[in-house]
């Protein structure tokens, strides 16, 4: 999630854990809930590693909770401290500060590795969109009001209703879930991957991504939409150079990182293809931030790997944000269509 969300679940979480502390409560919790992305900042020596990276050892439940346990036993050693709460007390407050914050995380799409160092996939709910104002404006007010009047009464409230919010998208997600589902079983298609998470800023809306065959079908289902049928817009992965990009370290990091939610592309910015990498789980159809080039060809025609850069498609600008609006209650509205004239070339 956002920074500003973090650091209001964090301090909100420290203001209901230890609300002797007051105002400080929130600077403390604000601090810890946006300490794991502090990794953003390491280098790790090219844009792929970077992007795997991110999410990894610094949310990692395992790393924050020894960190926890170390915050607390410096805390339980200073005299101030320990007339304030005992370890115990200390412990909760570090712990959940820093533990809900990869947590939340995973709710996202981006992927979180919650057990590092244990190679497991990333963890991914998708029910959450990276900002959502739904869940963020309650742990303001809640900040805001203990803030002004330091109690705990408004932080369990804001606590619970954002909670609450994650429960709403998580059963909003099963229901567009068992609507898609009921779709692809009509066409043959009910073991393909698929992955459905909710529109920019609303769980109302909901974007779905199967993958089939060497393309991604792509569709927008919203709660509101009634008995409309469920519609898929094919288009093609670049499955042609689907090997040659999983024969580069990177091209293999990417697909563990993203599953098979990958188009590959050739591109000639100069006189030298590239082969690139799209990860077409972030942004919307046509418009997805993060484009990995992953190799370059030789002048005997191999794809050689080379230091991965980044490339965006740029980001929704207020016009694809209005159509994303109105398709909330209107079936018939298109809010993106994917990019026209891909095409798959020789690998």
């Amino acid at each position: 999630m956002d920074s500003l969300t973090q650091a209001c679940l964090g301090a909100a979480v420290a203001g209901a854990v230890m609300p002797r502390l007051g105002r400080r409560a929130l600077l403390l919790g604000a601090a810890l809930g946006t300490l794991p992305d502090l990794d953003v900042a390491i280098d790790y020596g090219d844009a792929v590693a970077d992007y795997t990276r991110h999410r990894g050892f610094s949310h990692s439940l395992l790393v924050l909770a020894a960190l926890a346990t170390l915050l607390a036993g410096l805390a339980s050693r200073w005299r101030r401290s320990r007339e304030i709460a005992t370890f115990a007390h200390w412990w909760w407050l570090f712990a959940l500060c820093l533990l809900t914050h990869p947590l939340l995380d995973a709710f996202t799409t981006y992927g979180t590795q919650l057990l590092w160092p244990l190679p497991l996939t990333p963890v991914s709910w998708h029910s959450l969109f990276i900002i959502d104002p739904a869940y963020t404006l309650p742990l303001l007010i809640g900040v805001i009001v203990f803030a002004i009047r330091p109690r705990r009464r408004p932080l369990g409230i804001a606590l619970a209703l954002s909670c609450a919010y994650i429960g709403f998208s998580l059963g909003a997600q099963a229901f567009v879930e068992s609507r898609v589902k009921s779709a692809l079983a009509a066409r043959g298609l009910a073991q393909a991957p698929m992955l459905v998470q909710p529109a920019p800023l609303t769980t109302l809306l909901w974007r779905v991504t199967v993958i089939d065959q060497g393309q991604a079908l792509e569709g927008w289902v919203g709660l509101l939409d009634g008995d409309a049928p469920v519609t898929l817009t094919p288009w093609p992965l670049g499955d042609t150079w689907r090997q040659s990009a999983l024969a580069t370290p990177d091209g293999q990091r990417l697909a563990w990182f993203s599953g098979p939610f990958l188009r590959y592309d050739v591109v000639t910015p100069d006189a030298r293809p590239y082969l690139t990498a799209t990860d077409l789980r972030l942004g919307i159809p046509g418009l997805h931030p993060f484009v990995f080039t992953l190799a370059a060809r030789d002048a005997a025609g191999d794809w050689q790997p080379v230091p991965s850069t980044r490339e965006s498609q740029g980001r929704p600008d207020r016009s694809v944000l209005e159509r994303l609006l109105a398709r909330v209650v209107d079936p018939s509205v298109e809010p993106v269509l994917p990019p026209r004239g891909l095409a798959d070339g020789p690998g």
